[in-house]
């Protein structure tokens, strides 16, 4: 599988080396689609993160990440999977707030995104339940803790 990942920093806040971006994502993509990929990434402030929050989702404010997925015709065989927007200041906030490595949260926020361009959401219990488990997963693979609850992550691994 060949990944095309076109970054875009839209944010003057430090973020991580589009090596570490596209490790992450390629990692995301191991075993769940062995085609080629292209991905759009937009790395943004939280003023155009709410903008496109309130416009997609109807929320007001920042989110940490939103995920835009190609909607083409399968017929058509085209490489693309979607796009990706991650909030520079949100996610260095939530870090800090939940006590976990920058680092860390920046690999969960690129894994999470990169799932919902697959497919994989969590608005019920069983989607959340294997999504959570699938992103544990692949962040222990990248040498990352569980993102969640250690509890959640006992049931998510069945340690």
């Amino acid at each position: 599988m060949n990944l095309q990942l076109d970054i875009q920093k839209a944010s003057t806040e430090p973020t991580p080396d589009e090596e570490d971006i596209r490790r992450w994502i390629t990692c995301a993509l191991a075993g769940r689609r062995s085609a080629d990929s292209e991905i759009s990434l937009r790395l943004v402030d939280s003023e155009e993160m709410a903008e496109l929050n309130g416009t997609y989702r109807g929320k007001h404010g920042p989110t940490n990440v939103l995920s835009f997925p190609a909607d083409l015709p399968a017929e058509l065989e085209l490489p693309l999977l979607g796009d990706i927007v991650i909030c520079v200041p949100v996610v260095a906030a939530e870090a800090a707030e939940q006590g976990k490595p920058l680092q860390a949260h920046w690999a969960h926020m690129a894994v999470h995104g990169t799932l919902h361009l697959l497919g994989y959401d969590h608005i019920d219990d069983d989607e959340a339940c294997e999504m959570e488990g699938l992103e544990t997963a692949i962040l222990a693979e990248l040498n990352f803790p569980c993102p969640y609850r250690d509890e959640h992550c006992t049931e998510q691994t069945g340690a």
